[in-house]
């Protein structure tokens, strides 16, 4: 009986250390303001990153680089290519709605793949402490190609590096539910579909974004010009946009813009020697 007892005494407390080495998220626990904010830099996205900052690098439809200070390297939405640069990522992330949000056959010489998505429409959990960077999603449901629902078949990632939550919002089909905008907390920077209904309708991904109150929204997933302007055009005179033909921007808690801005990035593969 009293071995028994020390058994039980040894699995709770290594559960209860366990519960306390795991990262808790600061994005989730308050969605406050920030004062005395500036604005965003451009830089090479080869280029050694400033201290306490986050480098984003559009690559393709919903594919971003995301790179630490450290040298982290993560890429969005992984189609299993990212340009002729010889990149193997750190971790790479992936959706279910179509291959060109996701590859079956990833280089296993990447040490995290984080799968949107589990087997047979069971939701994926990731909980990915780098130190430099934590890595956790929220499950959303998708349309599948008979018309139904693929339940838990896309994630929100969520990367929270240098003091910033930053969000993809993938291959989003509808609007979160309250208890989904919990779980993902502040996104001072969002990643979101704006192509206008293979995603969410444009009225329902204004809503969304209406709802983050993220300081920068990133459109991806645009396609045309067309959809593209449109989104600009229904986006509101309460957000700033920027679109200066760049493909990257450094951000960090010191640059954020006071006011909410459009800062749209065009999309470009990496390139060896660029």
């Amino acid at each position: 009986m009293r071995a028994l007892l020390w058994f039980l005494c040894l699995t709770l407390c290594a559960g209860a250390l366990q519960a306390q080495e795991r990262r808790a998220s600061h994005c989730i626990a308050l969605a406050e303001s920030t004062d005395g904010l500036e604005y965003l830099q451009k830089a090479s996205w080869q280029d050694p990153v400033s201290r306490d900052s986050v480098h984003i690098r559009y690559i393709a439809h919903a594919s971003f680089l995301l790179r630490t200070e450290g040298g982290l390297n993560v890429v969005t939405d992984f189609t299993g290519f990212t340009g002729s640069a010889p990149l193997i990522p750190d971790v790479v992330t992936m959706n279910h709605a179509h291959e060109t949000h996701w590859t079956a056959h990833p280089d296993p010489a990447i040490p995290h793949v984080l799968q949107g998505w589990g087997p047979a429409g069971t939701g994926a959990q990731h909980h990915l402490d780098l130190g430099e960077m934590l890595i956790r999603n929220v499950p959303t449901d998708i349309r599948n190609m008979f018309g139904g629902v693929e339940p838990h078949g896309n994630s929100i990632f969520v990367f929270e590096a240098a003091g910033l939550c930053i969000g993809h919002l993938g291959h989003l089909h509808h609007v979160p539910t309250p208890e989904q905008y919990a779980a993902l907390g502040r996104l001072d920077v969002v990643m979101a579909a704006v192509d206008g209904g293979i995603t969410l309708p444009l009225d329902q991904m204004l809503e969304v974004l209406g709802r983050l109150r993220s300081s920068v929204i990133i459109p991806m997933h645009w396609f045309t010009e067309y959809s593209l302007e449109r989104f600009l055009a229904r986006i509101g005179p309460e957000f700033e946009v920027m679109n200066d033909g760049s493909s990257e921007i450094t951000v960090s808690l010191r640059t954020l813009p006071s006011r909410p801005t459009i800062h749209v990035l065009q999309p470009r593969y990496l390139q060896s020697g660029e």
